[in-house]
């Protein structure tokens, strides 16, 4: 190796590691030579597709999306003894959504750059074309539709008119070109994997301003919702998130943007809250969804409250933690084809319930409690509605009483005791009249004070006693 040639080749090693970062440059340790890795910038809103005929699994059928970054291409490169003065760079060129002949035709076009650069470093050139002139070279554009050829190498749409690509197509692959994909359905994952990567990574290099604590902060100290790209930091989402899920609100974990409905998924709030209150969050979220289907009754016990499938058309229920066997009308011990028992508290609501049904629910109320039981229930409704309408409650003992006639002096049928119809206070059982016959009692003179149906009271003949 000239002196000459060794001074060129380390001048230009070097500058190429001063210009791109070690994730597109990497110098080789053994050899003169390297790696480079190269990303594309794709236009706005650029989508790939994969045709129904073209799959090769039904997962992939009518697959499209827009990415934002493809996979790199990538460049190994060994500078032989005589290079730059004689020999050009060996290097093989890789990648993954172009075909062995998109990448022959590329291969063609930097052994051409050398030509026109005989004697001179060309590297720096080779990048450079390969970043920017890449997609117009091989006239690509959105959409652009991804397949696989037979042989098992990868076959992207073939180039168009225009540009060398179009020569190269009908020529023999370079075998300096290798697409680094195995099968159709992988390389669809690779690339989704990769633009989520490369978007995460551009995220948490950017500013953005939290609407919460009015504080800048890097997008690796953020979150986004996806649906609606609402940046807030961590540190206010993971506060808003665990007051939500300590009072049980776990469908209210969303975008804190009034009147914006996006929610935060799983993976996020994992990422922010802590283990016991994500085991919380997941509990609750089960169950709620289980509560939306018909066929799930939860076992009534209480220290158990294992969710149960229930057979269709079938009253029993087994639970398959504690084997308790349940009614899953009332939740109490199965009773077979008897009518569930209604607790005296039930009674009111059964009776309320049945009134406003329509016939379709009143048939179930009949068949589920029996109609003896539902016919109680109305006949005691309409016993408490004539006894508060009708009737006073003994200030002593609560017994109903009713006044047919007479005086205001009254004698509970139930304890005896002598009490006022008027003010319903308790009489002396040795002169229950006095109360009526002294003038500083309430109901002084008012022993045959009557009570119209109007409501209205009338002073009857004032008597002597």
């Amino acid at each position: 190796m000239s002196a000459e040639d060794k001074e060129a080749q380390e001048d230009e090693l070097l500058a190429l590691a001063s210009i791109y970062d070690e994730e597109e440059f990497k110098r080789a340790e053994s050899a003169q030579g390297g790696e480079t890795r190269i990303c594309l910038e794709l236009p706005q809103n650029f989508k790939i597709f994969v045709s129904g005929s073209a799959t090769e699994t039904p997962q992939s059928n009518s697959f499209e999306c827009t990415v934002c970054f493809l996979p790199p291409l990538v460049l190994h490169f060994e500078l032989p003894p005589d290079y730059p003065s004689t020999s050009p760079p060996i290097f093989t060129l890789s990648g993954k959504w172009l075909s062995q002949a998109q990448l022959s035709a590329l291969c063609k076009h930097l052994d051409n750059v050398w030509e026109e650069n005989r004697g001179c470093v060309v590297l720096f050139a080779w990048m450079q074309f390969l970043k920017e002139e890449t997609l117009s070279y091989l006239n690509i554009s959105s959409p652009y539709e991804l397949k696989m050829c037979q042989a098992g190498g990868g076959q992207s749409r073939a180039p168009e008119k225009g540009s060398g690509a179009a020569a190269a197509a009908g020529e023999a692959l370079d075998a300096r070109a290798v697409q680094d994909v195995e099968s159709l359905s992988s390389l669809i994952r690779e690339i989704l994997d990769f633009d989520q990567a490369q978007r995460r990574k551009c995220f948490n290099s950017k500013m953005f301003l939290c609407s919460i604590c009015f504080s800048e902060k890097l997008g690796s100290e953020c979150m986004y919702f996806p649906e609606c790209s609402h940046v807030y930091c961590r540190a206010c989402l993971k506060d808003y998130f665990e007051i939500q899920i300590r009072d049980g609100q776990v469908h209210c974990l969303n975008c804190p943007e009034p009147k914006c409905s996006a929610a935060a998924t799983p993976g996020q709030v994992k990422e922010l809250v802590g283990e016991q209150l994500f085991a919380r969050y997941d509990r609750l979220l089960l169950q709620s969804s289980l509560d939306l289907m018909a066929d799930v009754v939860y076992c009534p016990r209480p220290g158990c409250q294992t969710p149960v499938m229930q057979e269709p058309g079938c009253t029993m229920a087994i639970c398959s933690c504690c084997n308790y066997a349940f009614c899953t009308l009332c939740r109490m011990t199965y009773h077979g084809v008897s009518p569930c028992k209604v607790t005296a508290e039930k009674l009111m609501d059964l009776r309320n319930e049945y009134l406003e049904a329509d016939e379709a629910t009143k048939r179930f109320l009949e068949q589920r409690y029996g109609k003896r039981v539902i016919q109680k229930a109305l006949e005691e409704m309409e016993s408490k509605e004539w006894l508060e309408k009708n009737s006073k409650s003994c200030p002593c003992c609560g017994t109903p009483i009713e006044k047919l006639d007479g005086c205001n002096k009254m004698t509970c049928t139930g304890c005896m005791q002598y009490f006022c119809w008027l003010c319903m206070g308790s009489l002396s059982r040795v002169n229950p009249y006095r109360h009526f016959s002294d003038p500083a009692s309430p109901c002084f003179n008012r022993l045959f004070q009557a009570l119209h149906t109007d409501g209205e009271f009338q002073e009857a003949e004032d008597e002597d006693f």
